[in-house]
């Protein structure tokens, strides 16, 4: 049971990373995801998946936050995990 409690929280903060990734972006551009995509090197197939939510890696985490040009900080000042 834990577990599963556990994976359903991660899957929660997965979806909130994703979606604080994709509020960056319409709040600081007037580029659709494919479009932002393109202009920052991502592979757009990509990045939709990285605003739904799926599992990215540190590295890739840290490519999209250089992207918006914030700090880790400000990044995850408005999560409560």
């Amino acid at each position: 049971m834990i577990k599963k409690e556990i994976k359903i929280l991660e899957d929660n903060r997965l979806t909130e990373i994703g979606n604080q990734i994709r509020a960056l972006r319409k709040a600081n551009t007037n580029l659709s995801a494919e479009d932002f995509a393109n202009e920052k090197g991502f592979d757009r197939v990509q990045y939709s998946r990285i605003e739904n939510g799926a599992n990215i890696t540190m590295k890739t985490l840290l490519k999209v936050i250089d992207a918006h040009n914030i700090s880790l900080s400000e990044f995850f000042s408005s999560f409560e995990f």
